[in-house]
């Protein structure tokens, strides 16, 4: 499945039955280095729209924001020691957390890739 956007610059994409989520490369770029990620524990039940994680970098604290509805079961532990690996591959190496979705249609509310460039235009 394509990769889907929040306009809160979080990115989500189903690989089988599990969602994979992080924040967008432009995201990463507004934060600067980040120096630190705070994760869910696998298992929390995450509510879309509510909050999946923190990122800190050198400039803020910033909270990402859950795409979809979903019971995390896997989170990206080495993001713990290298967390700049956010800023090297936001989209890719730098994910946060999979999730398994409540609601799998939720994510055909999002944005594609088309409309995600369109709104970014706008800011």
């Amino acid at each position: 499945m394509a990769t889907r956007y929040t306009r809160d610059h979080e990115w989500i994409r189903l690989e089988g039955g599990v969602a994979v989520m992080g924040i967008t490369p432009y995201a990463q770029e507004q934060l600067g280095d980040i120096v630190f990620v705070d994760l869910p524990a696998v298992g929390k039940k995450l509510e879309k729209g509510g909050e999946a994680a923190v990122v800190e970098s050198v400039k803020a604290a910033s909270e990402v924001y859950a795409p979809i509805s979903g019971e995390v079961v896997e989170v990206n532990s080495a993001l713990t020691d290298e967390p700049g690996k956010v800023n090297e591959s936001a989209d890719g190496d730098g994910w946060f957390l999979k999730l398994k979705p409540s609601n799998p249609a939720e994510i055909d509310g999002l944005m594609d890739e088309a409309a995600y460039e369109a709104y970014l235009e706008t800011i």
